[in-house]
């Protein structure tokens, strides 16, 4: 018998909240797939969604070739840029979108040799995240030396949201009006939606939406306002069951003491798999259906559950660690962390695909 551990990845949820997400934006939406689809695989998400899909986002060229060479057709961003006129070439012979956001990409484009209006470019405004983007004072400059470049075809500007997740925070009322003002009247879409931009700013819906961790269906909101379905459920199975006595410790620095006679269960999942080391003691699992909990420290090949007062669970029980019983939010609180970094984080586990369209 192989290992237990495993990613079961659901394409029809994937395909839903895609849905839900464009509806919700009224508009064209990328399906965000970098980081390898935030651990989900980027290859078959993107085959799932390309029927659908506006086009798929990614952070650098080499994801962005990775679809390709697996026969995705459709459009691709790329939201880092290129990082060399070698690599400005390729995104050219691979028919890729471009991000541009500094002043050596923008110079790099204005001494290209490609072919006249052959490339679509994203230009990146910064409206105070502060991290890449042109200058306010300067997208007018950007914006003018780019539609003097021949290669540019379509210029599409937008920005990215700092704390649109913070719904009691003025922060990207302000960003919204700093775009308006500073691209108004400059020709081309517009995109300022990330995810959270999607779901509860509706002054921010523009031409095109960005979806990246409400594909998934993990909810970039402390209160969600859109039906999301889990995408991943990460599951595992008892491998062994001990009793232990009052004052027995569990796991590495005894940082759980039993206080009661207690059955707990040894789980094939760690840290090496990509489960939190600093969720541990008490939070919460799905057994075989029934709400428990970690008992103990997170090993980084195993970990324990608490049995007690589950008397039918035992060995091969079936134990989630997030998906539709337990929420990925829920357990990235308790470990400190946001449910982005839990999904990037899983691997060595096996990814098993279900909900995929026939002949897919």
């Amino acid at each position: 018998m192989s290992r237990p551990a495993r990613a079961f990845i659901d394409l029809a949820a994937l395909a839903r909240n895609y849905g839900v997400a464009r509806s919700q934006h009224g508009g064209r939406t990328l399906a965000i797939l970098k980081a390898d689809a935030y651990g989900h695989g980027a290859v078959q998400c993107a085959h799932h969604l390309a029927p659908q899909a506006d086009g798929f986002g990614v952070a650098f060229g080499e994801e962005a070739a990775a679809l390709r060479e697996s026969g995705i057709q459709s459009p691709i961003l790329v939201l880092e840029g290129f990082f060399s006129e070698h690599e400005l070439q390729q995104f050219h012979q691979q028919r890729l979108w471009t991000v541009v956001h500094h002043e050596e990409q923008l110079q790099m484009l204005e001494h290209a040799r490609l072919p006249a209006k052959s490339l679509d470019v994203w230009l990146k405004v910064d409206t105070g995240m502060r991290r890449a983007g042109f200058g306010l004072a300067a997208i007018r400059s950007a914006h003018a030396r780019l539609s003097a470049c021949v290669a540019v075809n379509r210029i599409v500007l937008m920005t990215h949201f700092a704390r649109a997740d913070e719904l009691d925070v003025d922060m990207t009322r302000q960003q919204i009006h700093a775009f308006d003002t500073a691209t108004q009247h400059l020709a081309g879409d517009r995109s300022l939606c990330n995810s959270a931009g999607i779901l509860a700013w509706p002054g921010a819906r523009r031409d095109w939406g960005r979806c990246g961790i409400a594909l998934y269906g993990a909810s970039p909101l402390a209160q969600p306002r859109a039906r999301l379905s889990p995408v991943m459920r990460l599951e595992s199975e008892i491998f062994a069951v001990r009793d232990i006595l009052p004052g027995d410790c569990v796991g590495y620095g005894g940082s759980f003491t039993a206080d009661r006679p207690m059955r707990i269960g040894l789980v094939a999942m760690g840290y090496a798999d990509g489960y939190p080391r600093a969720a541990g003691n008490g939070t919460a699992v799905g057994i075989d259906g029934a709400r428990s909990t970690i008992v103990g420290r997170v090993s980084m090949d195993m970990l324990a559950v608490d049995l007690t007062e589950l008397p039918g669970c035992g060995i091969s029980s079936k134990v989630e660690f997030w998906g539709e019983n337990i929420a990925i939010n829920e357990v990235a609180a308790r470990a400190q962390t946001i449910s982005y970094e839990l999904l990037c984080n899983v691997k060595r586990v096996r990814k098993v695909y279900t909900g995929a369209r026939p002949g897919q």
